[in-house]
């Protein structure tokens, strides 16, 4: 892929103590069609890869970053305590924070055409005292989009959830016609436009154990979930639902659909990570710019080990590519 092609993406490596600073090393010894920007603290980025026994240099040419292997550009943010591999520190949540506002505002300014994050530690940011419930949520908010829908990738599986960090008991009271019909939307947008299906299929998931049963374990399927479907089915959009979520994710339905919507986080999830874990990819659909993100956590037990697999980050990476080339087209 020629220069001319290739888009600026930011990268936030996330937790420093964790593994993002590691697969970002890693995956950057070899030649990218992308042009990616860390923003971290550069010297943190030094320093891990000499654990990692991996050679790096450090370029600061924002405006032109590197492709070669080997180099990373870096927009240098400094720490506000040394990082450890492995042990966390409190004192280091708000440059966590800084990383992710400022890559979401160079994103929102035009300097970034996507945005592609590592896995942060929630924990640490609220033990701090800063209120944060997930990267989607913060996006949402610093981008000020009226909504947005988490959407997951993994091959040929795409997973959309209607509600996402909610404890279990609130799930059945958020899962209002007014939000489950913006999700849906969001959902058939993002398919269109960030993945050029003209007349996406989507199966959308029930509440309740067998769909409510008639209403007999449940009425939001009655109530809520079916006379949403049943409006988009009215605008000729391909929705079928509500089904019962343990038939919908089984391969004969699949096959003939090009995405599912969830009602909860581990509804989608664990049916998501088991068909493609290691390779699977979060996307944030809604935002005024590209935004994927590894699948998995900051696996602490594995920082500064050389032990940590590529492949989620190696195609969130790829898919923020191929999603701000498409992007750049419509």
């Amino acid at each position: 892929m020629s220069k001319s092609d290739s888009i600026k993406i930011a990268v936030t490596p996330g937790e420093p103590a964790g593994i993002g600073g590691d697969l970002l090393i890693s995956l950057a010894q070899y030649p990218r069609e992308d042009q990616w920007l860390a923003v971290c603290d550069a010297d943190a980025l030094v320093a891990a890869a000499r654990r990692l026994s991996l050679p790096l240099e450090i370029d600061d040419d924002c405006d032109n970053p590197s492709r070669a292997p080997g180099v990373l550009t870096v927009q240098h943010l400094p720490l506000v305590a040394p990082a450890e591999p492995g042990k966390l520190d409190v004192r280091n949540a708000p440059y966590v924070i800084k990383m992710l506002e400022t890559a979401a505002d160079g994103c929102l300014d035009g300097r970034f055409q996507a945005l592609v994050t590592g896995p942060v530690q929630k924990s640490i940011i609220n033990d701090y005292g800063i209120s944060f419930s997930g990267h989607t949520e913060f996006f949402r908010d610093r981008a000020g989009a009226a909504d947005v829908l988490m959407l997951l990738v993994a091959k040929d599986l795409r997973v959309g959830l209607a509600t996402t960090h909610l404890p279990l008991r609130d799930v059945a009271d958020a899962i209002t016609p007014e939000l489950l019909e913006r999700r849906l939307r969001l959902l058939l947008d993002g398919l269109r436009q960030g993945f050029g299906i003209a007349q996406p299929r989507v199966l959308v998931a029930g509440l309740n154990p067998h769909a409510g049963e008639g209403g007999h374990l449940g009425r939001e399927e009655i109530d809520v979930i079916a006379p949403v479907c049943e409006r988009y089915r009215r605008q000729g959009e391909r929705v079928r639902g509500p089904l019962p979520a343990d038939t919908l994710f089984t391969p004969r339905l699949l096959r003939d659909a090009d995405a599912a919507l969830a009602m909860f986080h581990d509804q989608g999830l664990p049916v998501l990570k088991h068909h493609g874990f290691g390779e699977a990819v979060n996307v944030t659909v809604g935002l005024p710019f590209v935004r994927t993100s590894v699948d998995h956590g900051t696996a602490l037990d594995l920082a500064g080990t050389g032990k940590a697999e590529t492949g989620s980050m190696a195609a969130a990476l790829a898919l923020a590519g191929a999603l701000g080339r498409q992007s750049r087209k419509s």
